[in-house]
């Protein structure tokens, strides 16, 4: 099998303090979404709905995981995961997490996210458009719990909503 050229690493992030010395760690949520909403549309596009949201979800998973690994680091107590994991969400700017349900031992879970990074402000489209963010906390799931997680986003600011709730549950 041949090397894969964009195989991600943590190491890929850079050196922010040395790249941009002037500009810092932070930038306009409009380059993110343009980023994000560009993408989505070429791999529509050339792939489907279908597949470019398996694509997103997918690489919101492998985010969630790294995130996990390299920002949360080992944690054993799911109060404490949710508290640092609130505390790096909102000095990061990526959202206003909170947990309306959580049973540990059946593995389900509700999460809000408000002021959400991909959608908020966004005008109503009427259907969801978070899956970025439902794999990403499959990934944190899956790696705090060890077992795979099935997550789905249930109300979206672009459903009218003001805030998005994700529903999570492990896999069967």
């Amino acid at each position: 099998m041949q090397d894969r050229k964009y195989k991600f690493s943590w190491d890929l992030l850079g050196d922010i303090g040395l790249g941009r010395p002037n500009l810092g760690p932070t930038t306009r949520i409009e380059v993110y979404r343009l980023m994000q909403g560009t993408f989505r549309d070429i791999l529509e596009q050339n792939f489907g709905t279908e597949k470019a949201d398996e694509i997103f979800y997918d690489s919101g998973k492998l985010a969630g995981q790294c995130f996990y690994q390299n920002v949360l680091g080992d944690i054993n107590d799911f109060e404490h995961l949710i508290k640092v994991l609130q505390d790096s969400l909102l000095s990061m700017g990526i959202g206003v997490l909170r947990v309306e349900e959580s049973d540990l031992e059946k593995g389900s879970f509700v999460f809000t996210v408000s002021e959400d990074l991909d959608c908020s402000g966004l005008p109503e489209l009427d259907y969801e458009i978070c899956t970025y963010d439902e794999g990403f906390i499959a990934g944190l799931l899956e790696c705090f719990t060890g077992k795979g997680f099935e997550v789905k986003e249930v109300d979206c600011w672009c459903t009218g909503d003001r805030t998005c709730r994700f529903e999570a549950n492990i896999s069967a």
